[in-house]
């Protein structure tokens, strides 16, 4: 999704462009009836402004796609829980939740229907520096040379492998189980979290038909919690999904098949070197509880197209590490504040002390009670802050 996003935020440039892709980019037929995919993004206002000005906006909507306004979150330890709305700063939604497939798909036709150039099922073997380029070997043999490189194959980066850009990554010691899930009550357009004992079970908003009684979960438990729910039969697996969530939206009716995520986090310690950048997950990867990984994915091709597009109105070389440092020192900050932030909640939520218990409790019931406290978060999660590339502008 994020690699797509920057070729596309470039295609006017007239810069030389190829994306390889290991898959085979083709956009399969949607079909409205058919099961959501288990992997969904919280797609947020920013990510959402970035989406149509590159023209896929459209193709989401025409798809499927679920707006949400509030989030409701709690301690399942306690007594202690909060309700952001998106009213509070005079928005019509916080986001939306859209499925992977979806996103991907809809950037894909505005690929297609561009003269970007486009090579698909194009595997990366090898990739070594060949005098002021990169020389990239594929699976099949073939030979590619670029001057400028752009890492955004994900979380498990051959190039950033390849090119031994060194990171800092931990374990969480946590699985996540991802699937979609009916429910006998509406989701109210709410995205609703509990931390659990054991880790964050979130149920997002899912929107078919108008009905809205189907939700994607992620589920964040311990490695052998997360073996036996999988082991689950289906019916089995809802009941204890079911008595998790507190019952917040009456019986879980029925599950989809679930997929099991082992949760790691990973930042890399340069985003750029001479001739190469790293975004989205090949940069940094962040746990799943506030969904904001593609987000930052997508800022961080807004802006390392900014970045390149200003450096080519100067006639300046875009390889240059002294141009490509201009997107790290932009997006870098961001990144980690928020890196930080999310792995503090999943610490505090953790904790099983009774005082951080208690102080936990208190301090949720009373920001809660704060509307300027609860009005700063939501406009986070919107997107409408700090250093805003031009495309995500309003």
């Amino acid at each position: 999704m994020v690699g797509s996003a920057l070729a596309l935020a470039l295609r006017d440039s007239g810069l030389n462009i190829l994306l390889l892709d290991g898959s085979p980019m083709t956009v399969k037929p949607f079909d409205a009836q058919a099961p959501f995919e288990p992997r969904v993004s919280a797609l947020s206002a920013a990510s959402q402004r970035i989406l149509e000005r590159l023209g896929a906006w459209e193709g989401i909507a025409r798809r499927r796609s679920s707006p949400y306004s509030d989030m409701h979150v709690w301690d399942g330890s306690g007594t202690g829980q909060i309700h952001f709305s998106a009213a509070s700063v005079h928005a019509e939604g916080l986001g939306h939740i859209v499925e992977n497939r979806v996103v991907q798909d809809a950037l894909l036709d505005c690929l297609h229907d561009s003269d970007l150039g486009l090579l698909a099922s194009a595997r990366l073997e090898q990739m070594r520096r060949s005098g002021d380029d990169w020389l990239l070997t594929l699976a099949d043999g073939r030979t590619l040379r670029a001057p400028l490189v752009i890492a955004a194959d994900g979380a498990n980066s051959a190039v950033r492998r390849l090119t031994g850009v060194a990171t800092r990554e931990w374990d969480y010691l946590h699985h996540a189980i991802v699937t979609s899930v009916r429910s006998a009550n509406p989701h109210q357009m709410t995205a609703w979290q509990r931390f659990t004992d054991n880790g964050p079970l979130a149920f997002l908003p899912l929107e078919r038909d108008g009905q809205q009684d189907w939700c994607s979960i992620v589920w964040s438990t311990t490695p052998s919690e997360a073996e036996r729910l999988m082991a689950l039969d289906d019916d089995s697996f809802c009941r204890e999904l079911e008595r998790a969530f507190e019952g917040r939206l009456g019986p879980v009716l029925s599950a989809d098949p679930r997929l099991c995520v082992p949760l790691r986090q990973r930042h890399a310690k340069r985003y750029v070197a001479e001739g190469l950048a790293l975004i989205g997950d090949a940069a940094h990867t962040i746990h799943p509880l506030a969904g904001q990984g593609v987000n930052l994915g997508f800022l961080d091709a807004a802006v390392l197209a900014e970045v390149l597009l200003q450096a080519t109105e100067r006639g300046e070389r875009l390889a240059d590490v002294k141009v490509l440092s201009r997107f790290e020192r932009r997006r870098m900050p961001h990144n980690l504040a928020l890196m930080a932030a999310m792995e503090g909640f999943e610490r505090l939520f953790q904790a099983n002390p009774l005082p951080v218990r208690w102080l936990r409790n208190a301090g949720l019931k009373w920001v809660d009670q704060m509307p300027e406290a609860k009005a700063l978060f939501v406009r986070e999660a919107l997107g409408l802050t700090g250093d805003l590339p031009a495309l995500a502008k309003a």
